[in-house]
């Protein structure tokens, strides 16, 4: 018998609310409440459901939703077909995955009939595409329509504003009495009005039909099966950065990235040279304009990273130039002869066909070099995460030389400050360095 965990995860699947958001913590059993909700209906013959990652590619992901249906409704006799992400129930009932990454896919399900509606990590959405996707929440299946979410904290998201009275505005910590707790809204012009009563409400918005919504939290403490199956876990959210883990492991909902937040000097040993024996990529952030185009243009920045046997990377040299298309591309070349062919080069690529199309052309310019060039994908602060942690575990050290101090600055203001280059820069060559497992590290010395 499939069930849900005691707690909070119980308690969204039991919610009565036309909208319900399982948010919090990560680790909470989310994601599965989510598979699991639908399943209640399957009987019907008409029902439809879909379930929403921002990207397909988040939807096939090892170990995502797709994965995790597998486990699940093919036990129940569904049949699966994963070219088009989709399950058919033997009553002729469809669950199915969709994703919503540009704005403008909202409108792919202009006409759908969707009885249950499922986003998971609700603040990678927009707030348009939410409220769109609810027009299309409609059934005659038998089952009336409602929406079920799930979301990690994010301050700046339009969630945190629709979720705001769940939430301790002091604190940032979800109320544990207001959990599951229902409450109602209409939308006047393009504001909502929020109520504690729904016909109280819609008495005072005549001609408006009030939909109810709640917040469940949820913490990794409430999934007792992920603590027994995985223990080391909630260590991983523990070792996370000072702002990443009050959200991830405390379901902080107020804390934002400042100053010193990610990178902290303290956290740069400087030493005079890094070890012969390491891997090395020079990673790039190109900047859109030089120097004549602004007062403040970006920076070009390249940041030559090493890592050596023991997993202990060091900084050795950043290059930063504001100059013509053509300087930058001399510079590139330059540098790629004086770091020699065993530096891997690392070249971001930006979205749409002009990042393309610059990229194409330095790997032609770089012939001869090892080069490898990724599309730009996450925030500024996603990417930057795994390497602050790096850093504040005492893992990342600095080679001296004149350009530490720019270097320090740049990182101690990140994500405030005015640039950010020198940090996609370091960013770019420290994940593909650490995209090679531990094994190849280890066979490259052995």
């Amino acid at each position: 018998m499939i069930r849900p965990q005691p707690g909070p995860q119980e308690m969204f699947l039991s919610s009565p609310a036309d909208i319900a958001i399982y948010g919090g913590a990560a680790g909470g059993g989310k994601s599965f409440a989510l598979l699991m909700e639908p399943l209640r209906h399957v009987a019907s013959a008409g029902f439809s459901a879909v379930i929403f990652r921002r990207t397909s590619k988040q939807v096939r992901n090892e170990g995502g939703l797709w994965d995790a249906s597998c486990g699940l409704y093919g036990l129940l006799g569904a049949k699966g077909r994963e070219s088009e992400l989709s399950w058919k129930f033997p009553s002729g009932a469809s669950i199915s995955f969709g994703h919503l990454e540009h704005e403008k896919n909202k409108y792919d399900w202009q006409g759908s009939e969707l009885a249950y509606l499922g986003f998971d990590e609700l603040t990678h959405f927009t707030e348009s595409q939410f409220f769109y996707l609810l027009s299309r929440n409609r059934s005659v299946s038998g089952a009336a329509p409602y929406v079920r979410a799930t979301c990690n904290p994010d301050a700046d998201s339009w969630v945190a504003d629709f979720i705001r009275w769940w939430i301790d505005p002091e604190t940032g910590y979800p109320v544990p009495a207001r959990s599951g707790k229902l409450r109602w809204f209409v939308r006047e012009e393009d504001s909502l009005v929020w109520g504690d009563d729904k016909a109280a409400l819609e008495a005072a918005h005549k001609g408006k039909i009030a939909k109810s919504a709640t917040f469940i939290a949820a913490r990794i403490e409430d999934n007792k099966i992920l603590m027994e199956r995985d223990p080391g876990y909630r260590a991983n959210l523990a070792a996370l950065s000072t702002v990443d883990r009050e959200r991830l492991l405390s379901g902080n909902w107020k804390i934002r990235p400042a100053a010193g937040a990610y990178f902290r000097r303290s956290w740069f040993p400087v030493v005079t040279t890094a070890p012969a024996e390491a891997r090395r990529v020079r990673g790039w952030d190109l900047a859109g304009s030089h120097a004549e185009a602004g007062a403040q243009p970006d920076w070009t920045a390249g940041v030559r990273l090493a890592r050596d046997k023991d997993g202990i990377f060091y900084i050795e040299h950043v290059e930063r130039l504001q100059g013509t298309p053509n300087e930058v591309d001399r510079t590139i070349y330059s540098l790629a002869g004086s770091d020699g062919r065993e530096t891997t080069i690392a070249l971001p690529q930006d979205p749409g066909q002009a990042g393309k199309s610059q990229a194409l052309a330095l790997v032609r310019l770089l012939a001869g070099f090892r080069v490898k060039s990724q599309p730009v994908t996450g925030s500024k602060i996603v990417r930057a995460m795994p390497f602050s942690s790096q850093c504040e575990a005492g893992n990342v050290k600095l080679v001296a030389g004149p350009w530490n101090a720019d270097f320090l600055t740049e990182l101690e203001n990140f994500p405030a400050g005015r640039h950010d280059d020198q940090v996609d820069a370091v960013c770019e060559a420290f994940n593909l360095l650490t995209q090679h497992s531990q094994k190849s590290q280890q066979d490259m010395y052995s």
